[in-house]
């Protein structure tokens, strides 16, 4: 089998097929692996960002997935320490269609390949993305278990039990597996070409981010807006959270099914609505904030994941393109008389955001700190940090 000949679905391993993706269905993908070798269980899903594949398998966000790469040439570019947004990649691995190669960028510190084997995570390559693409957008988003063995022996019957055996991400709450350890301050700020990041003022009003599986660029967004930033558990209190007098409260992103984190999640948001905090949320918290307010939560067919998503705010008709990474909507039918939607996809329609009409609270479906992704949205952490003045 030539190294560029794309592998496709197949009861039989072709020649050189070292890894292998076996979806719940029976569907067999042979694929050539690299990373860490192993096999794992998750949702399988695809991301259609041309650039920040590292910034995208480190997003908490990603827990329990396996990311398809829609663009060919994933890890060209390498990888390096200031691109992540959490501390070791948190996508269970990726899916690719061209081999990684050694990488040409100045940036670069190591291979992508070498990256996530000391991450314990599975990449294929030689796989029709385009045609795994496909498949995800007729059925929904499948789950499978994805397997690399270096000798190319994989005990098939123990992998499709374990892709069936999958609970899924529905009732699922990972906020728990991804948070931090414990509260503490973050003062770290943007990032300049030849410098790194910098570091925050400090001495602006003080945000509370309760961190569900926050990216870092978010906190970054958040202080360079001018805010004092703490960080706490997902699980932290009503009391622990007003302990630290805050002016605001910002929700974070995150993985799992909004429903079930929102049980030790949403009493705690409904108190802090009750003492009209002003609150943020993005994605997951964007979410907790919607069933804190009465609306209900749905599991999206195929969900939302790339830099290039169109979204229309609906107060002046601005369409912002915007970073999305989500399987969970708030429905808009379910959305009670003191919410009212602020922004919608031009993809499919889903609501994208929403505001309390009664109270300081809003929040939006997608990312506007990007990482990657463009920053057409950037301006909603000045709005909410300037709010709290």
């Amino acid at each position: 089998m030539a190294q560029s000949e794309p592998l496709r679905m197949s009861d039989t391993p072709p020649e050189g097929a070292t890894g292998v993706l076996v979806l719940a269905s029976g569907d067999i993908i042979w694929g050539r692996g690299f990373g860490a070798a192993g096999h794992a269980a998750g949702e399988v899903c695809f991301n259609t960002a041309m650039t920040g594949y590292q910034e995208v398998m480190t997003d908490p966000s990603y827990a329990r997935q396996i990311i398809c790469f829609t663009f060919p040439h994933i890890g060209n570019v390498g990888v390096n320490e200031e691109d992540v947004e959490a501390d070791t990649p948190h996508a269970l691995g990726c899916i690719v269609r061209e081999d990684v190669t050694a990488p040409s960028n100045f940036r670069s510190l190591g291979r992508l390949d070498d990256w996530l084997a000391e991450a314990g995570r599975i990449g294929l390559s030689g796989i029709d993305t385009r045609a795994l693409t496909r498949l995800v957008r007729e059925r929904g988003a499948p789950n499978a278990v994805i397997a690399h063995s270096p000798d190319g022996t994989f005990d098939m019957p123990a992998l499709l039990a374990e892709a069936r055996g999958w609970s899924g991400l529905e009732g699922l709450d990972l906020a728990k597996d991804v948070t931090r350890d414990e509260t503490a301050g973050w003062n770290g700020g943007p990032w300049a070409l030849g410098s790194g990041y910098g570091a925050g003022s400090g001495e602006g009003p003080h945000v509370v981010a309760i961190d569900y599986g926050t990216k870092k660029n978010i906190l970054r967004r958040l202080t360079n807006a001018g805010a004092r930033v703490t960080v706490v558990r997902a699980d932290a209190s009503y009391d622990d959270i007003m302990a630290l007098a805050p002016d605001g409260v910002f929700l974070s992103n995150g993985p799992g099914d909004p429903a079930a984190t929102g049980e030790y999640a949403i009493p705690v948001i409904r108190k802090l609505l009750d003492a009209d905090m002003p609150i943020f949320g993005i994605c997951l918290g964007h979410q907790l904030l919607g069933i804190a307010a009465g609306a209900k939560t749905a599991k999206m067919f195929q969900g939302h994941r790339g830099a290039n998503h169109p979204v229309k705010r609906l107060s002046d008709g601005r369409v912002e393109i915007t970073s999305m990474n989500h399987g969970f909507a708030v429905d808009a039918d379910s959305l009670p008389a003191n919410v009212t939607a602020t922004h919608i996809s031009l993809f499919d329609g889903t609501l994208c955001g929403i505001e309390l009409t009664d109270k300081r609270a809003f929040g939006v479906q997608y990312h506007p700190e990007a990482s990657p992704g463009p920053q057409d949205s950037d301006y909603l952490f000045e709005n909410f940090v300037k709010g709290l003045a």
